[in-house]
């Protein structure tokens, strides 16, 4: 599919709330609460905000860069920009494979969001005691048939938007989904605030305690590392996630600026999925450490004390804005996959839509599958579980390695460049990508280096303990 007759994305409003859904996701509204309660609150988050700067923001601009540049998706970005002989372009099957690796489990986690609105908006919850609700998570886990549903509608209505088109479809629904997700967010933020006792929680969140950093639970380094990956993780930098929307836009505006708003409203999101979470948990005395299940148990015992019609109003509007926040990505990273047919092979939308909607649907059975009828099937008491396997093939793997990859390609003599990256990176108006020396040796030799060392911990972390 050559340029002229490529798709474009209607508006840069469009661009960015298109970018900022692919970030936005579970990273953000689920995952950060947990892993920042784990790793001692305020603290973490200064961390974590410390690398989505050094090691984020200058990944994303290399993604964006050989997305405009090439004009074409993962399938071919690096093969067209690649000096002669050079064997780049060998990644690109990897990121593509890291997008399906991706939507393998998350389009089943996604589902458990979509399932717990409509349970909360019907009141399932309403007089449940927190032993109640913990089974009902359970039941919902160990029922393979709940579980293959809600992934499919999941997919459904993913590919279902692919299927109407860039603008009509992705660029239109997705800025309809960003937009109620930051009114929803923001008005949970405000009632929250309201609550008794909520105090401690804003303290735990805002205020940091770095003596307990250091000698707390987890010490410094395992959360230096967790602030870390959890950079990488929140913008699903590596895979080319991000570069199919470079492909997208015009050249009217810098990358920079574009890479820094995008950030701004992804931490914006993860900033205030806290001020929601946290405060709430310490006015009805729940813990906040409480791992993977804080969404789906400890909340809704949440919204119960809030009495049976608030709690459930409150409650179904927390679960609608997640799910939001994880079919802002699924959307996003279906588009990637969509495209990459479209870009190698010539087919139609129509055509790269229906094979991967099929291809999806069993891919992601596995997953669903795996935690229960087939929770026997194990890799080892390191990984685990089928959807543990996949998440360790994208999060400890692909992420890392691939963003090392993105990094060494526009910045070294025998990739892209420095010069084609920094002009790509300038062409338009706004905030210009630093050229100083000190920079330059940053990206190429020391950014390399922590993403390196970022790969090798969690290694560490999951054979070595």
């Amino acid at each position: 599919m050559g340029e002229q007759n490529r798709e474009f994305l209607g508006s840069r409003l469009g661009f960015l709330l298109l970018s900022a859904g692919c970030a936005i996701g579970l990273g953000n509204v689920w995952r950060f609460p947990y892993i920042t309660g784990k790793y001692g609150g305020a603290a973490f988050v200064l961390i974590y905000l410390f690398f989505l700067v050094i090691l984020g923001l200058p990944v994303m601009i290399c993604e964006f860069a050989v997305g405009r540049a090439s004009r074409k998706s993962m399938a071919a970005a690096f093969e067209k920009l690649e000096p002669a002989g050079t064997k780049w372009h060998w990644y690109n099957g990897f990121a593509v494979a890291g997008n399906y690796l991706l939507m393998m489990f998350y389009t089943v986690v996604s589902g458990w969001f979509l399932k717990y609105f409509f349970e909360m908006i019907s009141g399932k919850f309403v007089g449940m005691t927190p032993d109640q609700v913990g089974a009902a998570f359970d039941a919902t886990v160990g029922n393979p048939y709940t579980l293959l549903a809600w992934m499919a509608v999941v997919i459904v209505l993913g590919f279902g938007v692919c299927f109407l088109g860039l603008q009509k479809g992705v660029e239109r629904i997705t800025k309809f989904m960003m937009s109620a997700l930051f009114v929803i967010m923001i008005g949970l933020a405000i009632y929250v605030a309201f609550l008794p006792n909520s105090k401690s929680g804003y303290a735990f969140y805002l205020k940091p305690d770095f003596k307990a950093l250091v000698s707390g639970e987890h010490g410094l380094w395992d959360t230096i590392y967790a602030a870390m990956g959890q950079a990488f993780f929140t913008l699903s930098l590596g895979i080319g996630s991000m570069e199919i929307f470079g492909s997208y836009i015009d050249k009217k505006h810098s990358l920079t600026g574009e890479a820094l708003r995008v950030i701004g409203l992804d931490t914006f999101v993860a900033i205030c999925a806290g001020l929601i979470i946290f405060p709430a948990c310490a006015a009805f005395g729940v813990e906040s450490s409480s791992g993977p299940g804080l969404a789906f148990v400890s909340l809704p015992n949440v919204f119960n004390e809030m009495g049976s019609v608030t709690g459930r109003i409150v409650g179904a509007f927390f679960f609608l804005f997640l799910s939001f926040a994880a079919l802002s990505t699924v959307i996003a990273v279906f588009e990637n996959i969509v495209a990459f047919p479209m870009d190698r092979f010539g087919w139609s939308r129509k055509k790269s839509v229906l094979i991967n909607f099929v291809a999806m649907l069993i891919l992601s059975t596995p997953a669903a599958l795996g935690m229960n009828v087939w929770s026997s099937v194990h890799f080892g008491s390191h990984i685990g579980s089928i959807d543990a396997l996949e998440d360790f093939l994208v999060s400890q793997n692909l992420l890392p390695l691939g963003s090392l990859i993105f990094l060494l390609f526009c910045t070294w003599k025998k990739g892209w460049g420095w010069k084609n990256f920094t002009e790509e990176a300038d062409t338009g108006t706004g905030i210009k990508f630093p050229h100083g020396k000190l920079i330059k040796f940053y990206l190429r030799f020391i950014a390399p280096l922590i993403i390196l060392i970022v790969f090798v911990a969690g290694y560490f972390d999951i054979f070595g303990k």
